[in-house]
């Protein structure tokens, strides 16, 4: 069961979606935990953070994001409903791959697919795929290239059910590190 704590009170609305946050599987590759959540966004909030663990580290650097899901009484600009979520997703890349401009075409059909993959049911989606080339120089010459990749993205859920939103952007932050889409034995159903 997947902990989640709300301050209260909250409308009932935003308090049956997040109870629906319970039934989610955290993906053994990451660690997940509830932050603070940003304030004067919306009326509730509620945040989330992930970091793949020291032992699925491929190199020494790994996957992280964050999640936020937004409830207001009225929707604001470019909201289809009362929620919204918001997503960040940052991996490295190795050299080569972050040279291709497609590397960032990946990013948004990854998130895209893997909210198809669990069922999440959206609309009114947006974001940003951004790649960043580094190189070092005088002092850090002797540091190697290296790349990452980052994803920035909203959507607004279509129906109270948040946890298939939870789950596709775990999945976004493995598939970003180069894990599979799925969690170990779980099949995709086409």
């Amino acid at each position: 069961m997947f902990d989640v704590e709300l301050e209260s009170p909250v409308a009932p609305e935003f308090a049956l979606a997040v109870k629906s946050l319970h039934s989610v599987e955290t993906r053994k590759e990451l660690h997940v935990e509830q932050i603070p959540a940003p304030g004067n966004l919306a009326r509730h909030a509620i945040a989330f953070a992930a970091h793949v663990t020291e032992d699925h580290q491929q190199s020494g650097d790994a996957g992280v994001g964050r999640l936020v899901f937004l409830w207001d009484d009225e929707p604001q600009e470019n909201w289809i409903g009362r929620f919204r979520v918001v997503c960040f997703a940052k991996s490295p890349l190795e050299s080569h791959i972050g040279q291709e401009a497609a590397s960032s075409d990946l990013a948004w059909d990854w998130l895209t697919t893997a909210l198809r993959t669990r069922h999440a049911e959206y609309a009114a989606e947006a974001g940003t795929a951004t790649r960043i080339l580094s190189a070092g120089y005088g002092a850090l010459a002797h540091q190697d290239s290296h790349a990452e990749l980052e994803m920035r993205a909203s959507w607004s859920p279509l129906g109270g059910d948040l946890a298939p939103h939870l789950e596709a952007w775990q999945d976004l932050i493995c598939v970003l590190s180069g894990y599979s889409p799925l969690p170990e034995g779980v099949a995709r159903l086409v």
